[in-house]
């Protein structure tokens, strides 16, 4: 059966996809994004920033895998995602800081910004890539404005720190979405339609792949 290996740390990505049936592995990649980026030719995309970030991340697992001669590598896919807000034609990550988050709520609460989110498949056979599919989803985002103590406490909880735009769409952040323009699996940070695209451009289905997580779940009761 084709293995699915998540190349992300995000268990918001991770319960994206438990939720629709799948069982993923997950191997976090060590690229290093900012180095990435930078490297990336002047006058690339904004979508563009996010794929080459999503590819980096989904072969550099790819490439540990098939050094360590991991079992997975006889037949899966890699999936490697990258999220970014756009706002201000400007693309914003993660805050990793109170004074960070706080500066870019003061930009965007009652205003839209467009979340992308980088997706790149690998599909391995045999020790080796033999296949490969990316592109970028855009949701546009409706963000309502805080109250003052609100977001405050929503910044004390340490949940806008670590996710692009400072905000989650599945935790305490969606008390401050007024609405979507999009899908919303990929504000989440893995956007499952574009993801069915990507898979059957590598050759799968996605039903194929719910075989392999009904089965890792029998395996995991017996």
């Amino acid at each position: 059966m084709t293995g699915f290996v998540l190349a992300s740390a995000s268990p918001a990505r991770l319960q994206v996809l438990r939720s629709a049936g799948l069982d993923p592995f997950v191997r976090i990649s060590d690229v290093d994004e900012d180095a990435v980026a930078a490297a990336l030719p002047a006058g690339t995309s904004h979508e563009g920033v996010v794929v080459a970030l999503a590819v980096a991340k989904a072969e550099s697992v790819a490439a540990a895998l098939i050094a360590e001669r991991a079992d997975v590598i006889a037949d899966c896919v890699v999936v490697g995602c990258d999220s970014m807000l756009l706002v201000d034609d400007v693309l914003q990550g993660k805050p990793l800081t109170a004074e960070v988050a706080r500066a870019r709520w003061a930009v965007q609460a009652g205003r839209s910004a467009d979340l992308l989110t980088g997706h790149c498949v690998l599909r391995l056979r045999d020790g080796r890539i033999t296949r490969i599919a990316h592109d970028c989803s855009g949701t546009r985002v409706h963000f309502t404005k805080p109250q003052p103590e609100e977001l405050d406490a929503y910044i004390a909880t340490g949940e806008p720190l670590q996710v692009a735009g400072a905000f989650t769409l599945d935790g305490r952040g969606g008390w401050f979405v007024d609405g979507l323009e999009g899908d919303p699996s990929s504000v989440i940070g893995i956007g499952l339609p574009l993801l069915r695209r990507l898979l059957g451009d590598v050759g799968l289905s996605v039903a194929q792949l719910w075989v392999r997580g009904a089965q890792l779940g029998s395996d995991a009761t017996a």
